[in-house]
């Protein structure tokens, strides 16, 4: 390693200290809730067998969304393999929540790049604008929740669903914390009682001792190759709250007056068990990963958000490197310290759902998993680098130290 890197890093690391033990509290009271989870739901033996067909009567998937509603506090629970990302499991549940003529309203700005064609922020003949569902967005203020102006919305306009985004995507704003949420959600409630609050959970699981559903949102979504699959699950989304919701989310997954009846689960029942199992620590290791990167790179003069100090919201580490270059450099140093693929040199390129180029640096074992360690970012300004993940906090601190190494030879040569 080099020198100077080693010197700064023995520098920074014994400042975490506090911050550690800090994260694996959260870890200890996160891992009580699902180990009693899998207490309640009696979990054995043949809850990992396996369906096949139309997956009637699968017992093993039936657990794990009982242990998902335990864990989330929520009435009901859908859990399954045939979402094929977080974003189709929002794009689902957005299409069984709305009908034509209602309103959806963002209350943190544009979201994520990958639903844009399905609200028909961009033209797509798919999308919910198609159909005719109206869509507002209010931006946050300041990196805080813009009350007045939602609730003089509210009180105006007749609002089907607001979608909340706690993870920032691309943008350059802060995460939106529990204690935020539950600042804004119970006056939401009291303006606009019947409006449905949907929460895009992914990164933020298990960052906090509480989850959205338990502080009064309706329904949250989020992915298992993300957070809750604990780097276990190797597809697959969950979606949690009110059972008449789920029911609804349920039958635009599968069909109308199925639902959750059906839905085979192909022998995936032990990961996903595996996965939330494991979440809780697993989570810790992204925390402390995540963290090490902050303090790091701050220390080199490097912009971060959030700042190594800072209470987090979910997973996700910003670098901002204000050019492109160093951007480029250090996901592919990323890459070069990843188990899968090191030898692999990523480069910028067109993406599905993205407007602009994008470089991802991500070795993993499954294909897009961002609780691996992972990092990427469009080729737009300010030029950001979007870090998240790492199954181990041992592993996330080798490849951060190969990444940061690589990028500064490159910056010399």
């Amino acid at each position: 390693m080099n020198q100077k890197i080693n010197d700064i890093y023995k520098q920074v690391e014994p400042k975490l200290k506090n911050i550690f033990q800090d994260i694996d509290y959260i870890c200890e009271q996160n891992s009580q809730k699902v180990i009693e989870a899998f207490w309640q739901n009696h979990v054995s033996e043949i809850h990992f067998n396996s369906t096949t067909g139309y997956g009637y009567n699968d017992i093993g998937r039936d657990v794990i969304e009982n242990i998902y509603a335990s864990i989330f506090k929520a009435e009901d629970a859908l859990v399954r393999n045939q979402f094929i990302s977080g974003s189709h499991a929002l794009s689902t549940t957005l299409f069984a929540l709305l009908r034509p003529n209602d309103l959806l309203l963002s209350i943190t700005g544009t979201p994520y790049d990958t639903l844009h064609e399905v609200i028909g922020i961009k033209d797509n003949p798919s999308s919910l604008k198609s159909f005719g569902v109206q869509y507002h967005e209010i931006p946050l203020k300041n990196n805080e929740f813009a009350e007045d102006e939602i609730l003089t919305f509210l009180a105006q306009n007749n609002v089907k669903v607001i979608e909340i985004q706690r993870s920032k995507g691309y943008s350059t704003r802060k995460s939106i914390t529990i204690e935020k949420l539950q600042t804004i959600i119970p006056k939401i409630k009291k303006i606009s009682p019947n409006t449905i609050i949907m929460i895009d959970n992914c990164y933020c699981e298990f960052v906090d001792t509480k989850e959205p559903i338990e502080i009064g949102a309706d329904i949250c979504v989020g992915s298992l190759i993300k957070n809750m699959g604990g780097g276990m699950a190797p597809n697959g989304a969950y979606i949690v709250g009110r059972k008449d919701l789920i029911q609804l989310c349920a039958e635009r997954l599968t069909l109308p007056g199925e639902g959750k009846e059906v839905g085979p689960s192909l022998g995936i029942n032990r990961d996903f068990l595996k996965g939330i199992y494991f979440a809780p620590s697993v989570v810790k290791s992204a925390l402390k990963t995540a963290v090490l990167t902050s303090a790091l790179l701050e220390e080199l003069d490097y912009d971060v958000e959030p700042k190594y100090q800072e209470k987090r919201a979910d997973i996700v580490q910003n670098i901002i490197f204000h050019n492109k270059e160093d951007l480029i450099s250090y996901c592919q140093g990323i890459q070069s310290g990843s188990p899968i693929d090191a030898h692999s040199l990523p480069i910028p390129d067109d993406m599905p759902g993205y407007d602009d180029h994008v470089i991802m640096a991500a070795g993993t074992f499954i294909q897009g998993s961002s609780i691996e360690l992972s990092c990427d970012g469009p080729l737009r300004e300010p030029y950001i680098a979007y870090q998240q993940g790492s199954l181990t906090y041992e592993y996330g601190k080798i490849n951060v130290l190969k990444a940061v190494e690589y990028l500064l030879e490159k910056k010399n040569n």
